[in-house]
């Protein structure tokens, strides 16, 4: 089953941190099985206080999304990020939806 990660930046404190973690988090990519779904693409808030920005990467599984982000590489550009802004971030497992069956009615059928 697809997981993703969604990274919100909630508040950029020190642009030069987020300049370096660019090369190092795309370097520490390498290898891994991901696909970026968003990247500080336009968005709208529904709910909740404002933000910056909102990435989404998709990885084959949940374990895949953790080796990525638990890997030495990743942890050394994790420093800037989190130097530079502050961010929310999960790992979240996707669910399969039958075809015309709503997921909210799905997940309720589930509880």
């Amino acid at each position: 089953m697809a997981a993703y990660v969604v990274v919100v930046r909630e508040k950029t404190r020190d642009a030069a941190e987020l300049a370096a973690y660019s090369p190092k988090a795309k370097a520490a990519s390498a290898g891994h099985p991901l696909i970026i779904r968003a990247f500080h693409g336009r968005h709208r808030i529904l709910e909740g206080p404002d933000i910056e920005a909102v990435s989404i990467l998709e990885f084959p599984t949940f374990e895949d999304a953790e080796r990525w982000y638990d890997t030495p590489a990743y942890r050394e550009a994790l420093a800037h990020r989190l130097r530079g802004a502050d961010y929310r971030a999960v790992i979240v497992e996707g669910h399969a939806v039958e075809s015309g069956t709503s997921a909210i009615a799905q997940g309720n059928a589930a509880r």
